[in-house]
């Protein structure tokens, strides 16, 4: 996930030129590299709606999983599953597969909702270089205790750093 300086992963209207306005670096933080560690991504609603509005390309090579409370959009790309079942339950039946890494990738109510099931193993943070004030915070904001252990630390020429950290109950 990227965030700014202050832990917002877009403003209170959900913009995000703050971040994809950036010139990115050759290897574009490591994206190319940690794409091929995944075979999964679940995704929020929300998440999934900027993601084909900013161009993302949704196909059957890798597994999509959209966590909505709403019904599949008839025009859903094949490779899509749409869920809305209990998130303890699933991610249990998922694990029980054989495969690569999951990715995880927004909002705060998500990842809020897979934390409280103990159900996120790592933490890949990019932080941005750019407060912003006001937001929608990395995590839902309710009360809770995780602590972190912290693997590694890169820092980018552009000032971003990139924080992995595992979820101690979990690594």
């Amino acid at each position: 996930m990227a965030t700014s300086a202050d832990g917002f992963i877009a403003r209170a209207d959900g913009d995000l030129e703050w971040l994809t306005s950036r010139p990115a670096p050759a290897g574009f933080y490591g994206m190319n590299a940690f794409m091929r560690s995944i075979d999964t991504k679940l995704l929020g609603r929300k998440t999934y709606e900027v993601s084909l509005r900013m161009g993302a390309k949704f196909d059957s090579k890798s597994r999509t999983i959209v966590f909505s409370r709403h019904a599949p959009p008839a025009d859903a790309p094949s490779g899509v599953e749409f869920v809305n079942g209990a998130i303890g339950p699933f991610v249990k039946r998922l694990r029980e597969h054989s495969g690569k890494d999951i990715w995880l990738m927004g909002g705060g109510e998500l990842i809020a909702s897979f934390l409280d099931e103990q159900a996120i193993d790592e933490f890949i943070i990019s932080v941005v270089p750019v407060f912003l004030g006001d937001g929608i915070p990395l995590i839902a904001r309710r009360p809770r205790h995780v602590p972190l252990h912290l693997h590694s630390i890169e820092r980018f020429e552009d000032g971003l750093v990139q924080l992995r950290y595992g979820v101690q109950n979990h690594s």
